[in-house]
């Protein structure tokens, strides 16, 4: 049984931290996984940021509330998921991804969690699981399914090389300059198909 699987930001929807960098004019918060690969370094670096400024979950949720998936998004999902079962896979928390979600026609979520104080200062957060991508990959084939994984950035390589076809998405130059092996694609209908062909 095939199960695919796909990372959230930059492929379904816009980046969150780079929306937020645009909406408080702090440039330092445009950098995501597509630049650093640790993710615990980048969390660790975008929280510093945001107590230097004062700002926390509300000024981001607000933020969030003016992002809408990708034009075409929700459409191959709805496409994708009449053929297969579909989890999205992301480093994102839930506090940022649910009106998303809301908006993609409510696929399965797996992601981590923030931890946040009464006045909505972010204080730390919690990952799922180390590794979240590629030990869910794993975790799957281990119960019998056979997986397709498509994602754009650093973060996605793992569970992409795990699954028996995996592509990038929408990804960086330099990665996909890195990584010649993997099918890159740019449009949701190309995508669409290189997954339709591997099931």
């Amino acid at each position: 049984m095939n199960i695919v699987c796909l990372d959230m930001e930059g492929v379904l929807v816009p980046e969150i931290w780079i929306a937020f960098s645009r909406a408080t004019g702090i440039e330092e918060l445009k950098r995501t996984t597509r630049d650093e690969p640790d993710y615990d370094k980048l969390m660790k670096f975008r929280l510093a940021i945001l107590k230097e400024h004062k700002l926390g979950l509300n000024e981001i949720k607000k933020v969030i509330s003016g992002i809408d998936p990708f034009p075409g998004a929700k459409e191959f999902l709805d496409a994708l998921r009449k053929k297969t079962q579909v989890l999205i896979l992301s480093d994102t928390f839930e506090q940022f991804a649910a009106p998303l979600m809301e908006k993609l026609g409510m696929p399965t979520l797996f992601c981590n969690t923030l931890e946040v104080a009464p006045d909505g200062e972010i204080t730390g957060y919690r990952m799922r699981i180390a590794n979240s991508k590629l030990s869910t990959v794993r975790a799957l084939q281990s119960i019998g399914f056979e997986t397709i994984a498509a994602g754009d950035s650093f973060n996605d390589l793992g569970m992409i090389r795990a699954s028996k076809a995996g592509f990038l998405f929408r990804s960086t130059e330099k990665i996909k300059a890195d990584n010649p092996d993997l099918a890159a694609f740019e449009e949701f209908p190309d995508l669409l198909d290189a997954i339709s062909s591997t099931l």
